[in-house]
């Protein structure tokens, strides 16, 4: 265990306290909340009765009385404590004692009282009595404002806030407001679909193969099966089994997991809303989705006029249709309709893209409209009539074989859904996954698997359907203006946390000094560290040792620098 703060060493000090005062400072008893602070300007009545829980996050003590903020699972609302009324026999300990020195903020208390309005016109509970729920054994790392308004002490470093989400969202509002929004985004979608009559429903985590994108899979073992399994990448393909089995429009809210690269926008981990609905294309797709995502912004902001960063979207249904080789002519000049793989590669590379000799022409598509095109798309746009080399679960093009019936939606210059006119011709299919085998060869490792049991359900047939799959972070991060995913994530996966290294007083006084001026002379950090030789050597072979600094020589002198 890491060494205790001064603070946390107090604070177990004042649970000892509390023990030997016969205080049960986490007790197990249910505990009868009737009222929430949201409640207060709608349901206020002078001298009403209530009973509240939460968490003390400020505190005014003035002698026989103060105020105290306790914030609940819905905001905050002010408390008075008057010493008399709290303690109203001759044993004052509850509040001399307990609320005055042993109480801290972070502390979670229930309590008692009635509802008043203070002289400066403020609602606020008067405690009766109040019941330690909860000893808080680390300090909040609250926010002050000075005189002049500045704020100090915010905790808004990215990592702290991502490692430590739970602490993030006690001081810092308007992330609980995200994640309230990100259930009202799924509340929508599962109420719009259920309307129409479509079936919520679970599919496989693990599969034996993973199928419905091209994408770099997680791969573990099933010990009892002596088998490998994979954490799935799509539940597409498990999707169209029960089209096949007789229902007619099925969807999930699907946690999917590729085994690529992290940045911005992507997480290992992620969650996709998948739908498919027998009897339509992928013309009705796009309708139904103008209209689902017109509903989210009505929903969540009164408005379907959304400020994502310095743009205003409008979600307003209809939205235009590009189609991609298209797309791809207008911001490049270049058509690329008809040409092979080895010219796409060589107008991929004079495009300035990085390419490499895995890539067959789907891949190589995707790059030139991902790197020249996607960006420019930031009011929502459907990106229709893709290849069909870049669409291996996609139904021919009627009009034209060499294309699909497959559109992507983008919106603020990045792919928010992509759906097909779902292929539900065997033999076709067929063909399309051993050409992904064939890709798989030249060394793709996101290339598709051929999935033969899926081969066979197909060859019993499925209707014409259209399939579509959202993808709910990024839909997330639209509606409330969030840039980064991991905003929008309770847990984003993160780098293990680096364990503090354990120093002695003279190391820990030696790094202070070389953090001021690093690299610097070592004879001058000797002398400025007042240690004797023996001490001097000693910490400073303990920080090389422990990879903190290193000590590096030039013609004449000796330097020492901070390696982290």
């Amino acid at each position: 265990m890491a060494s205790l703060s001064e603070q946390e060493i107090v604070r177990r000090e004042k649970l000892k306290s509390l023990k030997a005062m016969g205080i049960d400072p986490y007790p197990a008893a249910l505990f009868p909340v009737d009222f929430y602070s949201h409640q207060l300007p709608e349901h206020y009545e002078e001298g009403k009765k209530v009973i509240l829980a939460g968490r003390l996050m400020s505190r005014r003590i003035q002698g026989k009385a103060g105020f105290a903020e306790l914030q609940d699972s819905r905001g905050k609302i002010q408390l008075y404590f008057n010493r008399d009324e709290l303690c109203p026999s001759e044993d004052k300990t509850l509040y001399n004692e307990v609320y005055k020195k042993l109480l801290d903020i972070g502390d979670i208390i229930g309590l008692e009282g009635t509802l008043f309005t203070t002289q400066v016109g403020q609602q606020s509970v008067n405690v009766k009595s109040f019941t330690l729920l909860n000893k808080s054994l680390r300090p909040l790392p609250l926010p002050k404002t000075d005189a002049e308004g500045n704020v100090y002490d915010e905790f808004n470093d990215p990592e702290l806030r991502y490692r430590q989400r739970y602490v993030d969202l006690i001081v810092n509002p308007e992330v609980k407001r995200t994640f309230l929004h990100r259930t009202q985004i799924t509340n929508t979608i599962r109420h719009f679909l259920t309307q129409k009559g479509y079936l919520e429903v679970e599919t496989p985590i693990l599969q034996p193969i993973p199928g419905g994108a091209t994408a770099r899979p997680f791969v573990t073992h099933h010990n009892a099966l002596n088998m490998p399994l994979y954490l799935r990448i799509a539940n597409e393909l498990y999707l169209k089994r029960l089209i096949v089995g007789g229902f007619e429009g099925v969807f999930e809210f699907a946690k999917d997991f590729r085994n690529e690269g992290m940045d911005r926008t992507h997480n290992p981990e992620f969650t996709v809303m998948e739908l498919y609905v027998a009897y339509k294309d992928y013309f009705w797709m796009m309708e139904t989705t103008a209209q689902l995502l017109e509903q989210i912004a009505q929903d969540i902001h009164g408005t379907t006029d959304v400020k994502v960063g310095e743009n205003i979207i409008d979600f307003k249904a209809p939205y235009p249709k590009v189609p991609i080789l298209e797309a791809i002519q207008i911001h490049t000049g270049i058509d690329v309709s008809g040409m092979d793989e080895k010219k796409l590669r060589e107008t991929a590379k004079k495009l300035g893209l990085e390419v490499d000799d895995t890539m067959g022409e789907g891949k190589l598509i995707d790059e030139i409209f991902g790197e020249k095109c996607e960006h420019h798309y930031v009011q929502p746009t459907f990106i229709i009539d893709y290849p069909k080399s870049m669409s291996p679960l996609t139904k021919e093009h009627r009009s034209n074989p060499k294309l699909t019936e497959r559109f992507e939606l983008m919106v603020n210059g990045k792919e928010l859904a992509n759906a097909y006119s779902e292929l539900n011709d065997p033999i076709d299919q067929r063909e399309r996954f051993e050409a992904q085998l064939a890709l798989g060869e030249k060394g793709d490792d996101e290339a598709m698997f051929i999935d033969q049991d899926f081969l066979r359900a197909l060859e019993y047939g499925m209707p014409p359907t259209s399939g579509i799959g959202i993808g709910i972070d990024r839909l997330v991060m639209l509606m409330t203006n969030n840039s980064s995913i991991q905003e929008v994530l309770f847990f984003p996966q993160m780098k293990p946390e680096q364990q503090a290294v354990a120093l002695t007083d003279d190391e820990k006084n030696i790094l202070q000094l070389i953090k001021k001026s690093s690299p610097a002379l070592l004879n001058e950090i000797k002398i400025a560290s007042a240690l004797s030789n023996k001490k001097w050597d000693l910490a400073i072979k303990g920080l090389t040792k422990k990879q903190l600094v290193k000590v590096t020589k030039n013609a004449e002198d000796l330097f020492v620098e901070m390696l982290k």
